[in-house]
């Protein structure tokens, strides 16, 4: 009997350190459990000097703040974004409402998770001295854009409006700094221009000849479909970091103009004229019915110029493009700067 109790009494006591063991590991969790979920995790996304805000939170560090490993890649254009996402070099990239409207018709799979812009970015551009001043002086000319992005869209919607089309100029498919010098050393007669190398061009006595914010798209940012669905945690950290990087641009203006000037290599007076004048980055981030309805009036000449095959594979990307998932639950609040 005595030796039963004892037993009794080291399995009881047995229980009772181990309850007090798991106990002690429930309270104090391990480092993983108990850390930053996003510790080492990677993002691969893109910068731009079209996007504003990228270029704030990339300066901000915000992203690595919160332990993510962030390979930072600059995007020349929308095209060049659109490759790197199909490519699966980017996760989130950069671009142009009508550039990711254009990818998703032709098969990407990407969506747009939030607006960083509602720009006036691109306009039809003269050299200094020119005598082209309307749209119905580019007949016969030759034209630098770059295809796949807004000032390319743009500049086909102007022909349209004023009784022309593509087939009456000659467009030279030339990245968008390259369309610049064109423009300069004379091998253009005009050329579909975007900021900030625009503004930049008009401060050395380039003409906007013709300008319609209308015909500007959305500044879209976009994921890709199984980045989405694999880390939805590190996206919603993208579009929190993208709406504070909207606070912080419009409570610090002068400062914003200054991380572009110093990213796009330009002088601090023309990177205020791209914040202030031609820049809304206090547009409501979640896309929806009002970048649609921008979108649908783009999508047929997709068709008519044989880059999208069907208007089906447009309506069909116009249903399916938009993820508002992340952006409605957007929390500024979660970054620190």
């Amino acid at each position: 009997m005595k030796v039963t109790a004892l037993k009794a009494v080291v399995v009881a006591l047995a229980l009772l350190l181990t309850g007090c063991v798991s106990g002690e590991n429930q309270s104090t969790p391990s480092s993983a459990e108990d850390g930053n979920a996003l510790d080492g995790q990677v993002l691969d996304i893109d910068f731009a000097t079209y996007n504003p805000l990228s270029l704030i939170i990339k300066d901000q560090g915000w992203l690595e703040a919160q332990g993510v490993q962030v390979n930072w890649v600059q995007s020349a254009g929308s095209n060049k974004a659109n490759e790197a996402l199909r490519a699966g070099a980017i996760d989130v990239g950069s671009t142009a409402g009508s550039a990711a409207l254009l990818a998703r018709s032709n098969g990407s799979p990407i969506q747009v998770i939030a607006i960083y812009s509602q720009p006036e970015w691109a306009a039809l551009v003269a050299p200094e001295g020119s005598d082209i001043t309307t749209v119905e002086q580019l007949r016969g000319k030759n034209v630098a854009a770059t295809k796949g992005t807004d000032p390319y869209f743009f500049l086909l919607q102007a022909l349209e409006a004023h009784g022309l089309t593509a087939d009456d100029v000659t467009v030279q498919n030339l990245q968008h700094a390259d369309g610049w010098a064109a423009l300069q050393n004379g091998s253009v007669d005009a050329w579909a221009g975007l900021d900030p190398i625009m503004a930049g061009a008009e401060q050395t006595g380039a003409t906007l000849f013709y300008r319609n914010v209308d015909l500007n798209s959305f500044g879209f940012l976009n994921a890709r479909e199984d980045f989405l669905a694999n880390k939805p945690e590190l996206a919603q950290l993208v579009v929190d970091s993208y709406a504070a990087a909207a606070a912080w641009a419009a409570e610090n203006p002068d400062q914003t103009a200054q991380i572009l000037a110093d990213a796009a290599g330009i002088d601090l007076p023309v990177a205020q004229k791209v914040i202030r004048e031609r820049s809304n980055l206090d547009v409501d981030q979640v896309p929806g019915s009002t970048q649609l309805a921008v979108l649908e009036k783009i999508g047929p000449i997709f068709v008519d110029l044989g880059d999208v095959p069907s208007q089906q594979q447009v309506d069909d990307a116009l249903g399916s493009i938009v993820n508002d998932t992340f952006v409605q639950q957007a929390d500024a609040a979660r970054i620190q700067s």
